[in-house]
């Protein structure tokens, strides 16, 4: 599966970051690489140009390939310019909550997920309430218990 995601888009949908942050693109591409080691998925993010980073520029960071609009563009333009290229929409997505955006994929036949849900996709899994090899919490009626006694005083007697 590849996937094609609107960075600052999804940016604005993590909980942990912040669009303000000098280093938001950094932090985020933190998260798409536990993503990208945990599914083996193509990634390719694409960032709305800014003062701080080189505009036009792409490069590939742990197999995840990283654009950032030239000055003049933004991301959604270049975004759809890449849906229009796809050869296979069956195995490629697009993340981002653009309507411009998602209706492009929709036309290009891509499948679109909301940068929100995303994001959620992204985040740890919080560790579960109980503790590693603990049993669920099991009641059993009163006749249930005395057919378990039974079978497990026969073997003292």
């Amino acid at each position: 599966m590849k996937w094609l995601i609107d960075g600052h888009n999804l940016i604005g949908h993590m909980p942990d970051l912040r669009l303000d942050d000098p280093d938001d693109e950094e932090k985020l591409l933190e998260h798409l690489r536990r993503y990208r080691a945990r599914t083996g998925h193509g990634l390719t993010v694409v960032f709305d140009a800014g003062p701080v980073y080189h505009s036009g520029r792409m490069r590939k960071i742990g197999g995840i390939t990283v654009q950032f609009a030239a000055l003049g563009q933004t991301a959604d333009q270049i975004i759809i310019r890449r849906l229009g290229r796809i050869k296979n929409p069956q195995a490629s997505m697009v993340v981002s909550s653009d309507h411009a955006v998602q209706q492009a994929a929709r036309q290009a036949q891509v499948r679109v997920v909301d940068s929100r849900e995303f994001a959620q996709q992204l985040l740890p899994t919080p560790p579960s309430n109980q503790d590693e090899g603990s049993q669920a919490d099991i009641h059993l009626s009163p006749d249930e218990v005395n057919e378990w006694l039974d079978l497990f005083n026969k073997g003292q007697s």
